[in-house]
């Protein structure tokens, strides 16, 4: 049904990719800000714009469930920045928080391990995560990264979706969190600037035999509700990774949900380590730059 929204002016923006010379990241600022526009436009009021960013929605919904005047940095509590609904059960759930086990469980593998405290001194970096690597010519994500301290040390790799790497990345993100820091990814050179475009290309890119981008849904299709959800917003998507989903009862990587969610869409999903994977988290990481880390987090 999504292929009947009304396209917005994001998406033309979104598809020129002139770089200036120097200046790297200029095409993905431009990125976000149209970004940002576009989705303070879509809940400044949605029962007024109904016709523009709503049009299956009924009027007793957005009045009632959609909240308005959303503003950027309200986004990073994903579908609750929006959802009334939602967002009392997730303050009821967060009365006592599921994943504070796994957080203990995260500290306690950093403490035990002098290869991880040797490769992550500062565990306030959860937001600094994808970079890419000048050296290697390759986005580096936080997963991949601590792979692959584990194994340079002997160690056995973990699961790159859950158990050991999900409770490390919420020891992080907590203390990420602490500290009060954002989401900071750099573009810094021609070929970082291409590693972003090919993950904002397959992202907005239609695959599978549904036809369906990560953007039908999370850009255009973003508020729609589909059975008992609302479609969250690629704005903020990142930032509160691992989460304590309550369909998984357990805690799992932002690798694992992309996984699952490019399934969703009916195509075979990228591998958790390949390059279409990492360059997909880095183009959506760069789109909740300055936002505030907040993971882990608890999500339906």
């Amino acid at each position: 049904m999504f292929k009947k929204i009304v396209k917005s002016s994001v998406v033309v923006a979104l598809a020129a990719s002139a770089l200036v010379a120097g200046d790297f990241n200029a095409q993905a600022e431009k990125d976000r800000m149209a970004l940002i526009k576009y989705f303070e436009a879509k809940f400044e009021d949605p029962l007024k714009n109904r016709y523009t960013f709503f049009p299956y929605s009924t009027d007793a919904e957005l009045e009632s469930n959609i909240i308005k005047g959303v503003k950027h940095m309200d986004f990073s509590k994903g579908n609750y920045a929006f959802n009334r609904a939602g967002l009392e059960t997730y303050h009821e759930i967060n009365e006592m928080p599921p994943y504070e086990d796994a957080i203990d469980a995260g500290a306690a593998l950093y403490e035990g391990s002098e290869a991880l405290q040797a490769c992550f001194p500062d565990v306030t970096i959860g937001g600094d995560y994808p970079y890419f690597d000048e050296d290697r010519k390759e986005v580096i994500t936080l997963t991949v990264a601590i792979n692959e301290c584990i194994t340079k040390a002997g160690g056995k790799k973990w699961n790159e979706k859950k158990g050991e790497m999900a409770s490390f990345e919420a020891y992080i993100a907590a203390q990420t969190k602490e500290a009060e820091k954002t989401v900071d990814i750099k573009i810094e050179s021609a070929d970082a600037a291409a590693a972003y475009e090919r993950g904002k290309e397959y992202y907005y890119s239609q695959r599978g035999y549904m036809k369906l981008s990560c953007a039908n849904c999370h850009v255009q299709g973003a508020g729609q509700r589909v059975r008992n959800e609302s479609l969250s917003q690629l704005l903020g998507h990142t930032t509160h990774f691992p989460v304590y989903r309550l369909k998984w009862q357990g805690l799992g990587t932002l690798e694992r949900r992309m996984e699952g969610c490019v399934k969703d869409q009916g195509q075979n999903p990228p591998k958790p380590s390949s390059k279409e994977m990492r360059e997909l988290l880095y183009f959506m990481a760069y789109m909740s730059n300055e936002m505030p880390i907040d993971g882990p987090d608890i999500r339906k």
